[in-house]
């Protein structure tokens, strides 16, 4: 036989381990969002380097923006819901020919920003806003 309020006490026990539980897989989330992530692949190139690779083998253009594709369509599939939705990363207005000279020009321009800087100046361009 259980004592009076041993069950009260009980739930109530359990209702605050799992407010607390709540709230720290709520802080852990928060940590790890704010945390800054290293990116990897053809776009941590200096555009310097970008650029001395596509005069010297013009396909290499293809590669890296193949990857700056990607990057944008990464960025776009983490973005806070409601933000972006509905943005083409192909838009009719600005298509992937303009896309890719748009990232050349930029190269030129700064030679010591990275790839992934001018993939980034690019989705802003495409009216993203799910960029630092």
């Amino acid at each position: 036989m259980t004592q009076p309020g041993t069950i009260n006490t009980r739930l109530a026990l359990g209702a605050n381990f799992s407010i607390a539980l709540a709230l720290a897989t709520r802080v852990s989330i928060s940590i790890a969002m704010a945390q800054t992530v290293a990116i990897v692949g053809t776009g941590t190139a200096s555009c310097l380097l970008f650029t001395t690779a596509i005069a010297d083998n013009p396909i290499a253009e293809r590669e890296y923006f193949a990857w700056g594709q990607g990057y944008m369509s990464g960025i776009l599939l983490a973005a806070p819901a409601s933000v972006d939705d509905g943005l083409s990363l192909a838009p009719e207005s600005f298509p992937i020919p303009a896309q890719i000279a748009f990232i050349r020009a930029f190269c030129g321009q700064f030679p010591t920003a990275t790839y992934s800087d001018g993939i980034e100046t690019l989705y802003r361009a495409l009216g993203g806003k799910a960029v630092k």
